[in-house]
């Protein structure tokens, strides 16, 4: 190695002596390795490398030529060049119109680069030449003549490398050049170029060279392999071709399957061209062959025909950009839906998810709350968060297995099933897929759809969903399936167990205000042709519809009522013609164009009356108040139990008259008071079916009221399950009951002890307007519910005396004998 010595004694400048006496100009080069001996044209377009270049030409067209570490940095620094580079000289410089320059560059020596000096405009550095270690020696010699016949059968096995080089490398006999010539012929990346460029040793470098060429020679012959197996079928493939044309002609000649033999081509370039597991695509190719061979009209090459165009058809592995962006997908749940936390929650978590792992399986939910919360809109407003398509599918009234999987090809008519009519419809294979009304369906001889979607719902199976009518697996694990229901009493419990369960509760008055504020006003203002300046509503006019001209959990009679507002506005906007219209809605114009209210705001009762209590429950539009009313007549103990009740809520009659019997010695009752008596039990509205146990307790204080003459409280409401012993058990839907019960006008609820759990969700607002009490034995129901502070209730005639549980001093005769002596209640 020697460092660039400056030429004092005036001989004739070497590109070496030149680089010595200064700094030299350093072109970095992309893609390419120039090494000594070398000559090569390079086009230059950087402003940088231009203008090294032409301080290189000024300073006597010496340079330095070093490769980037990374080809695809634009602007490199010191860093990102190597230190090894070759020395060069410009033999040929042209500028082109567009501003870049060819040049012609020939290498002649390794240099390595020792530093850099500052330049802003191009690269100057300061380097030294590195020599190279003697080579004379046999063992070289004889690895030249070696590495002669390698590159000779190099050539003739790559056409890219011309005939004449041969001769070429024939001629050199020097082992470093050998090496620097023969390299630039081979193909090979960057950084193998640039390592043999830094060795130093001949015999080494051309050893390395040796070892790589024979690599290359081993990769050519399997090319020529394929290539010889290529071009074998390709004959075979002309061969083919020309006779089918051949045959295309006879037929055009004859004027038969002309038509047809242009559809079978098109499905096979629509094959071609589509990505399709292995499975479909033999099937696929097995039925296009079976088509190639019948008649056009015959009735069997319309079924083959249609399934091809179904297979054809289907997203099999087109799947759509998810949008990732939480902020984005949170902004738009928020636009679309008011409330509803727990549901967009979950989908934000399941983005979150997606954007940390990148492949995940679609979650499988179900939305279940009652009728106009806002479950459909939800789906489309989940496929509109995160970027996918959305499919809606009723399965209301659904009863044909079929119409899940499809129906077999042996049937006339047979089509896939509606998971698959649905994938077709998106057009891509990770849709949002919405099941409405899963809880609507029903089953007969044809079969169960509910069983046949316990396949498509679970995770764990539907990568390979097998539709009837494709009879091919599927991949299904990549759609966000979304259900509705509004109870769950009609999913069964296997289908239950498959699904991510979301419970969406009624909307309070609070939230029905600002949905209609934000959703439904503007909604229907636009719909019906008007504006702002022209309809208003204030708080008070929204909230007299909501509390006197609907009844339900959601807000569809909501917005049904204000579009009949707007349809009264419209007229009137049309009747006054040029002359300004504008009309601020509050509860008197509602009343006048609404009419007669449809319901009355708070149903409960207005005076404390014995043997009727108010209940509270849950039914498929939300939360309701339940009056329950308990007669006593003299009879011969007969109990009657009506207002079309289910067998749960009979049972749980029996189970609250069987407690009051049991208590009849604390009730200060005859022993035999119910052999004397007929007990009559009545759940008003007669014409609606009611269910459940959750009234226990209600019928259990209206009874001990009737028996007992003392008044139930009208403003307090209750619910829960009774047991024989007096225990209060939990129920469910209790948000639903609560926002009943401040509708109602109730002043306090009695809940399980057990549901305190459930308080968490309750709405702030509704707890606010509520007392509730914790109950967890019925003697603390009776204690709070029935009226024992009245002082008029031992003025009222009674049949029956109350015991000291109540707490109210009754004279007891004691020579009578249908009276036994009161017992203290632990």
């Amino acid at each position: 190695m020697a460092i660039f010595k400056g030429d004092d004694d005036g001989n004739e400048t070497t590109p070496e002596k030149q680089a010595s006496e200064q700094a030299i100009p350093l072109l970095p080069l992309r893609d390419i390795v120039v090494f000594p001996q070398m000559v090569v044209p390079l086009f230059v377009g950087r402003d940088k490398s231009v203008r090294a270049l032409e301080e290189a030409v000024e300073r006597g067209r010496t340079l330095i030529l070093s490769a980037q570490r990374n080809a695809k940095t634009d602007n490199p620094g010191p860093d990102d060049i190597y230190d090894v580079g070759t020395l060069g000289t410009i033999v040929q410089l042209v500028k082109l119109p567009d501003g870049t320059v060819k040049v012609l560059v020939e290498g002649k020596q390794r240099a390595r680069v020792i530093s850099f000096e500052q330049d802003d405009e191009f690269f100057l550095v300061h380097a030294e030449t590195i020599e190279e270690d003697s080579e004379d020696d046999v063992e070289v010699q004889a690895l030249v003549r070696t590495v002669h016949e390698a590159f000779e059968g190099y050539v003739k096995l790559n056409k890219k490398v011309p005939p004449e080089m041969v001769a070429t490398v024939q001629s050199i006999t020097s082992a470093s050049r050998l090496a620097d010539t023969i390299v630039a012929h081979l193909n090979l990346k960057i950084d193998d170029k640039q390592r043999i460029l830094e060795m130093t040793n001949p015999h080494k470098r051309l050893e390395e060279i040796f070892s790589l060429m024979q690599g290359e020679v081993d990769v050519l012959r399997v090319e020529g392999r394929i290539r010889s197996r290529v071009k074998k079928q390709m004959e075979r493939s002309q061969k083919e071709y020309y006779l089918n044309e051949q045959m295309r002609a006879i037929q055009k000649e004859l004027g038969d399957k002309d038509e047809f033999k242009n559809e079978i081509q098109e499905l096979e370039e629509q094959l071609e061209a589509l990505k399709l597991p292995d499975e479909a695509r033999q099937k696929t190719e097995k039925e296009l062959k079976k088509l190639k061979m019948m008649s056009p009209m015959s009735a069997e090459a319309t079924v083959v025909r249609n399934y091809i165009d179904w297979v054809l058809a289907l997203p099999w592995e087109d799947y759509k950009q998810e949008n990732q962006d939480i902020q984005e997908a949170e902004a738009v749940l928020e636009s679309d839906h008011y409330g509803l936390e727990k549901p967009k929650e979950r989908i934000l978590e399941y983005l979150a998810v997606q954007a940390l792992v990148g492949k995940m399986k679609g979650p499988i939910l179900c939305l279940v709350g009652p009728p106009g919360v806002g479950k459909t809109s939800l789906g489309r407003s989940i496929a509109r968060a995160t970027g996918r398509d959305f499919v809606r599918i009723s399965l209301g009234g659904v009863r044909d297995e079929a119409e899940i999987r499809g129906h077999r090809r042996t049937y006339i008519g047979a089509l896939p099933g509606k998971i698959i009519l649905g994938l077709k419809k998106a057009g891509t294979g990770n849709p949002v897929f919405l099941l409405d009304e899963v809880d609507k369906m029903s089953m007969d001889f044809r079969g169960d759809p509910s069983s046949a979607l316990l396949e498509v719902l679970d995770p764990e199976q539907n990568h390979t969903f097998n539709d009837h009518y494709l009879d091919l697996d599927y991949d299904l694990s990549h759609i966000m399936f979304v259900t509705t229901a509004n109870t769950l009493d009609g999913i069964p419990r296997p289908l239950q167990d498959r699904m991510e369960i979301l419970h969406i509760p009624g909307y309070i008055e609070e939230e029905k205000l600002q949905i209609a504020n934000r959703f439904l006003i503007p909604k229907q203002v636009e719909t019906h042709g008007l504006t702002k300046d022209q309809l208003s509503f204030t708080d008070q006019g929204t909230l007299e519809i909501v509390r006197r001209y609907t009844k339900e959990s959601g807000v569809r009679n909501l917005e049904r009522e204000i579009a009949a507002v707007c349809r009264k506005v419209a007229r009137a906007v049309v009747s006054a013609g040029d002359e300004p219209v504008s009309f601020r809605v509050g509860p008197k114009q509602v009343r006048k164009w609404l009419g007669v209210a449809k319901h009355r705001y708070g149903r409960r009762e207005e005076t404390d009356q014995v043997g009727i209590a108010t209940g509270l429950a849950f039914t498929e539009v939300g939360g309701e108040l339940l009056t329950i009313e308990a007669l006593v007549t003299s009879g011969k103990g007969k109990v009657q139990v009506s207002g079309r009740l289910g067998d749960v809520m009979q049972e749980s009659a029996q189970a609250a008259i069987s407690y009051v019997r049991r208590r009849a010695r604390q009730f200060r009752l005859a022993r035999d008071f119910h052999q004397k008596i007929d007990l009559h039990v009545h759940v008003p509205e007669g014409g609606v079916p009611k269910d459940g146990p959750s009234a226990g307790i209600t019928m259990a204080v209206a009874v001990t009221s009737a028996l007992t003459g003392i008044p139930v409280h009208a403003n307090i409401a209750m619910t829960g399950e009774i047991t024989l012993r007096g225990r209060v058990l939990p129920i469910g839907g209790l948000k639903e009951k609560l926002i009943a019960a401040l509708r109602g006008g109730i002043d306090t609820v009695l809940i399980p002890k057990e549901n305190e759990r459930d308080l968490k969700e309750i709405p702030p607002k509704v707890k606010r307007g509520l007392n509730i009490v914790l109950v967890d034995h019925m003697d603390e129901v009776l204690q709070r519910a029935l009226c024992l502070d009245n002082p008029n209730v031992l003025d009222q005639p009674m049949e029956y005396p109350v015991e000291e549980i109540f707490e109210v001093p009754v004279e007891v005769d004691p020579t009578d004998p249908t009276v036994e002596a009161p017992t203290p209640v632990n």
